[in-house]
């Protein structure tokens, strides 16, 4: 009988070593997972300081800076990502006028363009002359490329430029957007040339407006040396409207605010 109570009680002292053990365990591995007086929410990465996003910086003053605007039309293309890698880089931003058929190829790109701050604008739908269409149909190119950038960005582009920079009057008078053309064309599509591109898109002023084409291998190659010299002469890259400051729809654009100018 004594064998047995003895039995008893040591085997009520071990149950009761294991129950004290558990309830002993550390608070944070009962609760890893949960916010303290939140209930039982389940916390994630974001919750972290670390892990919270730094607000973009402020657009530089391009009428007390140097800026320039480099632009690049009728992508996205073969060479888009690699151009995107540079311009973060050298924390450059530049404005992308898209082709509504090339944005459907890669919508991907498209959406890449709109997280990296840069600005995008409707190049049309299939690259033709405005000038040579009716009304309705220069207006279809248009939107049919708007509801393009759209379902890939989720965002609506903010300019238009119109191939070989001509527009019918009636059809900008009906646009809601600016109208951006350029002050320094680098002929890259026509030269092909790196060293030619490089040249001629270093002869700008403050506030000029670059026309280039993201889709030529010679323009991609002449990218670094671009950014790198006129980064070096204290040149800010901005987005065509950052350079413009407020432009309106309907009105063409081919230069920007610069220091000493007006507005």
């Amino acid at each position: 009988m004594a064998s047995r109570s003895t039995a008893f009680r040591f085997l009520t002292s071990v149950v009761l070593l294991f129950f004290l053990a558990g309830c002993g365990a550390p608070l944070s591995e009962h609760w890893s997972g949960y916010r303290l007086g939140q209930g039982a929410e389940p916390s994630t990465a974001a919750d972290s300081p670390a892990a919270a996003k730094p607000p973009a910086p402020a657009a530089p003053d391009c009428r007390k800076v140097k800026c320039v605007a480099l632009t690049f039309d009728d992508g996205p293309g073969t060479y888009t990502e690699a151009l995107l890698k540079l311009l973060d880089e050298h924390n450059a931003k530049a404005t992308f006028f898209l082709i509504g058929k090339n944005v459907e190829k890669h919508p991907g790109i498209a959406r890449d363009e709109v997280a990296a701050g840069h600005e995008i604008g409707n190049h049309t739908y299939s690259h033709q002359d405005l000038t040579e269409l009716s009304l309705a149909a220069g207006q279809r190119e248009l939107r049919k490329t708007e509801e393009a950038i759209k379902k890939a960005t989720g965002a609506a582009p903010t300019l238009v430029r119109p191939p070989y920079g001509v527009i019918p009057k009636g059809l900008k008078k009906s646009l809601d957007v600016p109208v951006a053309l350029w002050s320094v064309d680098t002929l890259d599509w026509k030269t092909r040339d790196t060293k030619k591109t490089t040249k001629a898109a270093e002869k700008i002023v403050p506030g000029s407006i670059v026309l280039m084409h993201d889709i030529h291998k010679s323009t991609l190659e002449a990218m670094p040396k671009i950014l790198a010299d006129l980064g070096a002469q204290g040149y800010h890259f901005v987005t065509v409207s950052q350079l413009v400051g407020n432009p309106k729809p309907g009105i063409a654009y081919g230069t920007g605010r610069h220091p000493g100018g007006k507005g």
